[in-house]
């Protein structure tokens, strides 16, 4: 059964616009209304997700027509519409940028698109932005546009003036404001949690929104917005792969790439998920398997070189032949030493030989897949470090770009141990997820 809630789809011509702190506030503004929000962010992105997860207080998923496929988003989206007031959909980079695109998944879904334009250095080119952005595409569902980080009353009237006859598509001016500037760093915004202030910023931004047109839409003006979202074709749940089993994972400030939905997975597949922290110096809980994910090592390697107990745990772990799965940041302080971009090097646990080093401009970003014989698994690469290591490559993934599949990021294998630079997305194959977690070469 289909049903209708409103909804947007918050994009911007690039990255570094600000739509991310818009699509926050406007989630924010109508969670302090006492609406029902439900967030989620297009494409692979970790760290966005967590400041819409602080705006509405509910997980945020992602949404990508490869990664995660049309029938997942269509469940998703669906499930929120059963429950919320409003969708708030966060585009990734550029709204026509990658293949698929924040415009791909609006036109999909209907989904109507606002675009935020930075207009800090413009004035007339802004109608021309706004414009182009509307009409490339033939269909696109619309919303309207919205000037960001602007100087002056005087400005706003200028960008709204430039719309030559589209007045009504401007939905206002967010003037400039350090108050809720989303702080960054090199792999993208500062996590929400690491910040004392994240919410004060939140709420500042929310009250710099509710003074536009599009802050003013109360839950009458917003069914303008209303998306009918069909019902999903029923999966078979999947087989109860990791009933019985306990699986650690690392959590805190240094391994805090997860998706929600991959925690889901596991659960659905019969395992108990317990944390412990690094950071902290835990050492692994009473576990079958282990799961170190992505996350800052970089940022925190001297508090983790120095985390005894948890060394000694993992290396008694690895003995004991349970497995361990280590994925990109998870993967950087298992070798011997991580090497920052200035060039000082800072010895890490050495449970596998080599070392890591930082660079200062991205060393792979895009779309990957993991074959294994139980299924493959679908993800993505993002890193700023090269892996230098003797250790054996079990197998690589393949890179997929324009439909064309190359060599993409080593899975390395060193007993019950395997690590690569490769982020899954274990829904994508509930059975390749559940055999990175199990004993022995995956069935």
């Amino acid at each position: 059964m289909s049903v209708a809630c409103p909804a947007v789809l918050v994009a911007a011509p690039a990255s570094g616009q600000g739509k991310t702190t818009v699509a926050a506030a406007l989630a924010r503004l109508h969670a302090r209304a006492g609406r029902r929000v439900r967030a989620f962010k297009c494409g692979p992105d970790f760290l966005d997700p967590h400041w819409l997860a602080l705006a509405t207080g509910e997980p945020v998923h992602n949404l990508d027509l490869w990664m995660t496929g049309e029938r997942d988003a269509r469940a998703r989206l669906h499930a929120a519409a059963e429950q919320a007031d409003l969708i708030v959909v966060e585009g990734v980079m550029g709204l026509f940028d990658g293949e698929p695109s924040a415009a791909d998944l609006a036109q999909r879904f209907g989904l109507p698109v606002l675009a935020v334009i930075d207009a800090s250095a413009m004035a007339g080119t802004f109608g021309a932005l706004a414009f182009g952005l509307q009409h490339f595409r033939s269909g696109l569902p619309w919303a309207g546009v919205l000037a960001n980080r602007v100087a002056s009353e005087r400005h706003a009237q200028m960008l709204q003036t430039s719309l030559a006859g589209n007045e009504s598509s401007f939905l206002g001016a967010v003037m400039r404001d350090t108050a809720f500037t989303l702080p960054e760093r090199h792999l993208g915004l500062t996590v929400a949690a690491e910040l004392p202030d994240a919410m004060a910023r939140l709420d500042a931004a929310a009250d710099a929104l509710a003074t536009t047109a599009l802050g003013q839409m109360d839950g009458a003006a917003l069914t303008r917005w209303a998306v009918r979202f069909e019902a999903p074709v029923p999966v078979p749940e999947a087989a109860p792969l990791l009933a019985g089993r306990t699986i650690a994972v690392a959590r805190d400030a240094a391994f805090c790439f997860v998706y929600p939905a991959n925690l889901d997975t596991l659960r659905a597949q019969g395992a108990e998920l317990v944390f412990f922290s690094p950071l902290a110096n835990e050492p692994l809980p009473a576990c079958d398997a282990a799961w170190l994910p992505g996350g800052y090592p970089e940022l925190h390697a001297a508090a983790l070189a120095a985390s005894d107990q948890t060394q000694a745990s993992l290396r008694a772990h690895l003995q004991a032949n349970r497995p361990l799965w280590a994925e990109c940041g998870g993967m950087m302080p298992l070798f011997d030493a991580i090497v920052s971009s200035d060039g000082a090097e800072q010895a890490t646990w050495g449970v596998l030989p080599g070392r890591v080093v930082m660079q200062k401009r991205l060393a792979a970003l895009g779309p990957q897949q993991l074959t294994l014989p139980a299924g493959t698994l679908r993800g993505h690469t993002f890193h700023y470090s090269s892996c230098e290591s003797s250790v054996q490559v079990d197998r690589h993934t393949e890179s997929v770009r324009g439909g064309a599949l190359g060599v993409g990021e080593a899975v390395y294998r060193a007993g019950s141990l395997r690590a690569s630079y490769f982020h899954a997305w274990f829904p994508s194959s509930p059975a390749a997820a559940a055999s990175l977690f199990l004993p022995g070469d995956p069935p």
